[in-house]
């Protein structure tokens, strides 16, 4: 995977768009407002593709036992979010596309009724 798929892949679920919100670094990506995915763009200059994605707590944990490409959020929630180092080789591009879903759903299911029917 690289940064063009992630982008074009986040871009393509409903009611999403793409921001700078922090620094002309971390590219964002949000539902309706929400932040689902974050990334370094320097970190995908240098090699070292990351992505910081929202999760639930247990399955958190579940993902950090069995991949240790996979940790608690750099910069964030350590109870909610992870960081997928992509460029360790470990995950495969079909478990970090289901890890964005999964980012999606969690961040869809917590907008009011109102937005969610929006989508």
């Amino acid at each position: 995977m690289n940064i063009e798929q992630l982008r074009e892949y986040c871009l393509s679920k409903k009611g999403t768009s793409e921001g700078f919100p922090f620094d002309e670094n971390v590219l964002v990506f949000k539902v309706l407002g929400k932040m689902f995915v974050l990334t370094g763009l320097d970190s995908w200059e240098k090699g070292e593709a990351a992505v910081n994605l929202k999760a639930d707590p247990d399955y958190s944990e579940e993902l950090r036992a069995e991949y240790s490409s996979i940790r608690p959020g750099y910069h964030m929630s350590k109870k909610h979010w992870n960081t997928l180092y992509i460029d360790e080789g470990e995950l495969e591009t079909k478990l970090v596309l289901e890890l964005i879903n999964h980012s999606y759903d969690m961040v869809v299911k917590t907008l009011p009724k109102k937005l969610r029917e929006q989508l």
